[in-house]
This record gives structure tokens, C-alpha cells and sequence, in this order.
């Protein structure tokens, strides 16, 4: 029998001081691999392993495509890659997009589900948004068991909020006590037999992150068609119903909760005021031209013409300009640019 010995964590923002607060209290010598994925931008340097190893007892290190899984050790997601778990190696992919991010939490959760069912312990921790609770169903589902950090105790309460709405978790504790509570659970022995066969929706989804041809050139895709498109390449979205909890993916396989793809379509509805902004501003500037060169020629019926319509584009374009900076200087407010925060103080 084997214990639980394979640790997924995921983070978002305030995610390094949390890491690193969790590892300072781990042990040398325990009995799990630890696989970490922390939103990071694409195009960083990322220096996660030597602060994780300089915070705790444990070597952390940079994960490697079909590298062996040792325990003790601590594998954290490179930037611009997902990080996924089969047995006794793991995955370093350039796969496309979940919830907005590569790497991306869910993935990580569902292979090491797909991958050791029973014996995955799954930990969200703070962060914006909603990314894991997917992730953290198909855990659940696959026996394995569910620890999140207490909201009230996380710089970001908005990823545990989710994932303890979207799953049924087995713990809510405080960060300081999460070690601890590792610990305990990594010397809990399983039984291999109990494991819950793998749905095929799971390895589909599983094989879709690990960009595997023959999955991803099936006619056939979990869910069904939706009204939606999808924010990164126009695709049509499927509908995904996880026990309550409404996903989307499209053909390519980029997926969406319903919070990363409402904050995805606040980003396009700015960029769209902004393009907007901008060919009115370029009207304008036109109009005035022509305007001007009218009253050069003393063509006063176009002179009144073109005045006209570049007072038309400054007063359309005022408009959205009120806009937009009505919305950042919100932003500033919040000192978050998350939709979903926003819009909850909105309500609230």
C-alpha cells in the first residue's frame, strides 16, 4: 500500500509568500513529490526553485519534460508551460490555455488524478479568481483528498472561496497549519484497489492538455455547443456541466470557468472602446484636415460638411473616452485588475 505521496498545490496572486511560508514548515524527509503550479507571465525568468529551496528543507526544482517523480522533492511549473503528472514521470507541455493561464492549475489537478486517484492530495491556496476548483473536482472524484486555504486567512480569498463553493473539500485551514495537516495525510496509507476508474471525459481532457493529435482531431468534444466564442481564437465553446460547475472549451482545446471567461470578455470589450477610441480620434484629425483645406479653397459647403462630422467623431469619441477612464481609475481604486472582484464590490 502507498500513502499519499503525490501533492499538487496551486496559487495565483500573494501565491510566493504562501509557497514559501508552506515549505519553511515541511520536513527532509517527507514521503511526497510536491508539484506547484504559480501563475506566472509568459515571457519571465523564473527564480520559484531557488526560493522555494532557500525557504524550506526540501530541493525544489524547474519540472523537466519525462523527468522521474522522486519524493522530497518539490516540481515547479516553468513559465509558458503546464506542468502534468503520469506515472512516475511527469509532463512539461506547451498546451493551450486554461483559464487564461499556461501554466494553469486545473491541469496539473486532473492528470495527477487521471494519473494516481487515491493518492493525490490537491491544495489551493490564494488567488484571483477560480482556477483549481475544476481541477480540484476531478480529485475528489478519483478518491484523492481536498485541502484549501482558509479565505479568510489568504491575501487573495477568491481561488479557495471557489474551490470550497465547487468541491466538496475536505479541509479549510489556516496556511500555517497546512504543513502540519501534509504531513499527517502523506503517512495515511491507500488502498490501490479502491481507486475510481478514470471517465473518459477525464482522459479526454487530460490528452486535450498534453495536445495528443488523436484526441484533439476527434469530431466529437465533452459538452455541447454553446451560444459562446472563444476569447483567444474565435472558436465555437463547448459547455462543460462538472457537477454544478459550468466550464467551456473550445475545438483547440482552450478552457474557461465561467469567472476567467467573464474577465476574459471585460478585456475585449476594452480593447474593442480603445480601437474604437482610436479610429474616431484619426476621424477626426481627417475631418479637420479636409475642413481645412475646404476654407483654403473657399469650398464652404464641404468646409461645413467636414466640420460637422469631426465634431460628430470628438463628441463619440469623448464618450468613450469617459469610459475607459472611468474603468481605470477604478482599477486603480481596487488595486486589481480582476473582474471578479470588481464586480463584487459593484454588487456588494
Amino acid at each position: 500500500m502507498s500513502g499519499h505521496d503525490i501533492i499538487v498545490i496551486g496559487a495565483s496572486a500573494g501565491g510566493i509568500e504562501a509557497l514559501t511560508k508552506l515549505f519553511a514548515d515541511l520536513p527532509p524527509d517527507l514521503p511526497a513529490a510536491i508539484f506547484v503550479v504559480l501563475h506566472i507571465p509568459a515571457q519571465s525568468v523564473s527564480t520559484l526553485p531557488s526560493i522555494f529551496s532557500r525557504a524550506g528543507h526540501l530541493p525544489a526544482f524547474h519540472a523537466l519534460e519525462k523527468a522521474t517523480i522522486e519524493p522530497g522533492h518539490i516540481y515547479v511549473a516553468p513559465p509558458d508551460h503546464h506542468l502534468l503528472i503520469e506515472q512516475a514521470f511527469m509532463r512539461v507541455v506547451r498546451g493551450p490555455k486554461e483559464n487564461r493561464h499556461r501554466p494553469a492549475v486545473d491541469p496539473l489537478f486532473r492528470s495527477a488524478a487521471h494519473a494516481y486517484g487515491r493518492r493525490v492530495i490537491g491544495v489551493v491556496l490564494t488567488g484571483a479568481l477560480d482556477d483549481g476548483s475544476a481541477g480540484l473536482l476531478a480529485i475528489k472524484r478519483q478518491g484523492g483528498i481536498a485541502v484549501v486555504q482558509d479565505p479568510e486567512d489568504a491575501l487573495y480569498p477568491s481561488m479557495p472561496q471557489n474551490a470550497i463553493a465547487n468541491a466538496a473539500v475536505d479541509y479549510v485551514t489556516p496556511l500555517a497549519d497546512i504543513p502540519k495537516l501534509l504531513v499527517q495525510l502523506t503517512y495515511q496509507q491507500v488502498e490501490e484497489e479502491e481507486v475510481s476508474q478514470v471517465s473518459q471525459d477525464l482522459d479526454k481532457e487530460v490528452k486535450i492538455a498534453e495536445m495528443d493529435k488523436a484526441v484533439m482531431h476527434e469530431h466529437e468534444h465533452p459538452g455541447v455547443p454553446s451560444a459562446f466564442s472563444c476569447p483567444e481564437c474565435g472558436g465555437v465553446l463547448w459547455e462543460v456541466q462538472d457537477e454544478g460547475l459550468l466550464r467551456f472549451r473550445c475545438r483547440v482545446g482552450h478552457a474557461y470557468s465561467t469567472e476567467s471567461y467573464m474577465s476574459a470578455q471585460v478585456e475585449l470589450v476594452e480593447d474593442a472602446l480603445w480601437a474604437a477610441l482610436k479610429t474616431l480620434e484619426e476621424t477626426s484629425s481627417l475631418n479637420h484636415r479636409m475642413a481645412e483645406q475646404a476654407r483654403r479653397d473657399n469650398k464652404l459647403f464641404l468646409l461645413k460638411r467636414f466640420e460637422e462630422r469631426e465634431q460628430a467623431a470628438l463628441h463619440r469619441a469623448e464618450i468613450i473616452r469617459q469610459v475607459v477612464e472611468k474603468d481605470d481609475a477604478y482599477n486603480t481604486k481596487v488595486g486589481l485588475h480582476s473582474f471578479e472582484l470588481i464586480d463584487s464590490e459593484q454588487s456588494g
